[in-house]
């Protein structure tokens, strides 16, 4: 039965509301026939992805069965929590709020309204870092070796796409297209490789011994000599890709292209060449045998080599190890965990570089130290180590 004007009267007035205190629009609710609460999922969007979506874009849930799934747009990934709230949420179809009523009558009536549905818990997005290290762990699976020798068909398993990619990676396309650059990956025969090490070290080999033999300047290194020189050694795809993660393209002549040739990712890659087989290297010795290792003319600093290996200065004689930020945990509280097992106290500067990735927007490693571990001085150094004992 509907209710009626006087019947809604009476109640106010048993509830001593004031009419004049409330709206002339009186919204009588009542349940639909199909009423379910599972029907209907909420989430609440922040601006961003509100004009995201009005804009036409799309978002997509990812993650695989055992993860936790995330919400992503073109370039960004959030987090998907679901929180309760105490008020019951209604969904009333074409349901008006006070501003929409603009039927202009300034007298009370009672509009009837249908309830479909019913939710009191909605999820919640919030930004966050993707989740990319199981990016490499899958490229890592087949890494490419090289073009097969003697008609070896090289194993097709464990290859990936970019649907593949997009469907199994807990991050935005965007941020998946930087990673893959960033581990130096690249598409052979429609699927995202990743190069073997070695294979890419000696990739490099032939693309700086031939820079040096020909005695050009680092920064005009021209694509098409290097091409036809290395074809009879290399894929030609395989030079170029080199070329473009050690170096910066420029010129677009057909026949003028150049690259300049990166001088500290060139040190980093010989260093992690040389560090990659021993657990740890004498720290004179290494200095000594790296700088004999890069081009002539390329200077090594050990700046270059920040959160992919740690020096021991206070060992005797002092040494370096490797140890790549890109090996460690994810999670923020693991990642601590895990640098104070290697290394009970550690100074800002040594600790800075392996937990800077961790910084979320508008956030500093300086919090992130107060957050997770405590300070103290020794030897008039400050240095942080664990706020909880470390098993």
């Amino acid at each position: 039965k509907m209710r009626t004007l006087e019947e809604v009267q009476a109640t106010l007035e048993i509830a001593k509301l004031k009419e004049e205190d409330l709206q002339n629009t009186i919204h009588c609710v009542s349940f639909g026939e199909n009423v379910s609460s599972a029907d209907y999922c909420l989430m609440e969007l922040d601006d961003y992805l509100c004009q995201h979506l009005e804009a036409g874009q799309n978002l997509v849930i990812r993650g695989d069965k055992d993860e936790r799934a995330v919400l992503c747009s073109g370039d960004r990934t959030y987090d998907l929590k679901m929180a309760d709230t105490s008020n019951l949420l209604l969904f009333v179809p074409e349901c008006r709020t006070p501003d929409q009523l603009t039927d202009g009558r300034d007298t009370a009536h009672v509009v009837h309204t249908q309830i479909w549905g019913f939710c009191n818990s909605y999820w919640e997005v919030r930004k966050q870092r993707p989740k990319l290290k199981k990016l490499k762990k899958l490229l890592m699976e087949n890494p490419y070796e090289g073009p097969a020798l003697g008609g070896q068909e090289e194993t097709t398993e464990n290859r990936y796409t970019k649907e593949d990619l997009l469907e199994r990676i807990q991050a935005s396309e965007d941020e998946i297209n930087a990673q893959l650059e960033a581990i130096h990956a690249c598409q052979i025969d429609g699927f995202w490789r990743i190069l073997d090490f070695d294979y890419e070290m000696k990739v490099l080999g032939h693309v700086t011994q031939l820079v040096d033999s020909e005695s050009w300047p680092f920064d005009k290194v021209p694509l098409q000599t290097c091409l036809e020189e290395l074809a009879p050694l290399e894929p030609r795809e395989m030079i170029e890709h080199c070329l473009n993660c050690y170096g910066q393209r420029y010129g677009e002549n057909a026949d003028q292209v150049f690259y300049a040739l990166n001088e500290d990712q060139v040190c980093r890659g010989l260093a992690l060449m040389l560090l990659q087989n021993v657990v740890k290297f004498n720290l004179r010795e290494f200095q000594e045998v790296w700088q004999q290792s890069v081009p002539e003319g390329m200077s090594t600093r050990l700046d270059q080599l920040k959160s992919v290996a740690l020096v021991d200065r206070s060992s005797h004689p002092q040494t370096i190890c490797l140890l790549r930020v890109e090996d460690l945990p994810e999670d923020t509280l693991e990642r601590f965990n895990h640098l104070f097992t290697l290394r009970e106290k550690w100074t800002e500067d040594d600790i800075t570089p392996y937990i800077q990735d961790l910084c979320g927007e508008k956030q500093t490693t300086g919090a992130l130290l107060t957050k997770y571990a405590r300070s103290s001085m020794q030897n008039g150094i400050k240095v942080f180590n664990s706020r909880r004992p470390v098993a």
